[in-house]
């Protein structure tokens, strides 16, 4: 009878051994910190991103609009012979071609966005690596503002910049370079549902989106391809 063998030989006599678990271990812990190495590359490069959108388009929005109301002298698309003080003193958003053209017709320089025509634009990614697209328009909106009595709340009209396509991640970024918190209902930027609340004694609210939901669902129902849940938010200017 053959004589069973319990160990293979090589061909050069020596006998093959298996990984001990030690090596083992040592592996698996150096593939979890490239992987965690490659995931905290990729928040501090949309970290990065963020930023640049929010200093190179948002801030450049903000200074053109405060350069045409110092040039001008009343919001852009006011009435120039009746001023109300209100952005399209109808109340109606400024928006795409009829915004771009009122700023260049001041001498107002705008920030680069997408492309010519398109300054209004800008093209960033979420946090599944997918294209988002934040707008800017400008509008005069219904405000919450503290009244006379403590805890207590009026609606004023406050002139604002309109930001369509906002991620949570862009929302909190933005929140918190702008307000120093993430609060969606005070401060200077807010979510468009929560700009004009008038609860009395109500705390501030979260963003009603999460980086979980998928773009046109409220659930949490996020694939890794998909593009992520989306809102609009109005940062309130100066003037």
């Amino acid at each position: 009878m053959t004589p069973l063998h319990t160990f293979s030989h090589r061909p050069d006599g020596h006998r093959q051994r298996g990984f001990s678990l030690i090596e083992l271990s040592v592996v698996l812990i150096v593939i979890g910190l490239i992987v965690g190495a490659v995931a905290v590359g990729r928040d501090l490069q949309r970290s990065a991103a963020n930023q640049r959108l929010s200093t190179d388009f948002i801030q450049g929005w903000q200074l053109a609009y405060e350069a045409y109301f110092n040039g001008v002298g009343r919001p852009p698309g006011d009435n120039a012979t009746s001023p109300t003080g209100r952005i399209n003193a109808s109340g109606t958003e400024l928006c795409d071609t009829a915004m771009i053209n009122t700023f260049l017709a001041a001498g107002i320089r705008l920030p680069t966005g997408r492309t010519e025509g398109q300054q209004n634009r800008y093209v960033y990614l979420d946090s599944n690596g997918n294209p988002q697209e934040v707008r800017v328009c400008f509008q005069s909106v219904d405000w919450s503002e503290p009244s006379s009595s403590v805890g207590q709340y009026v609606s004023r009209q406050r002139n604002v910049m309109v930001l369509r396509g906002v991620t949570f991640s862009l929302a909190g970024a933005l929140d918190q370079q702008i307000d120093g918190r993430s609060d969606a209902r005070f401060g200077s930027f807010r979510e468009e549902k929560l700009a004009n609340v008038l609860t009395a004694n109500h705390p501030g609210e979260k963003w009603p989106i999460s980086d979980s939901m998928a773009f046109g669902d409220i659930d949490e129902t996020r694939l890794d391809e998909s593009q992520v849940a989306v809102a609009k938010a109005f940062f309130k200017m100066m003037r």
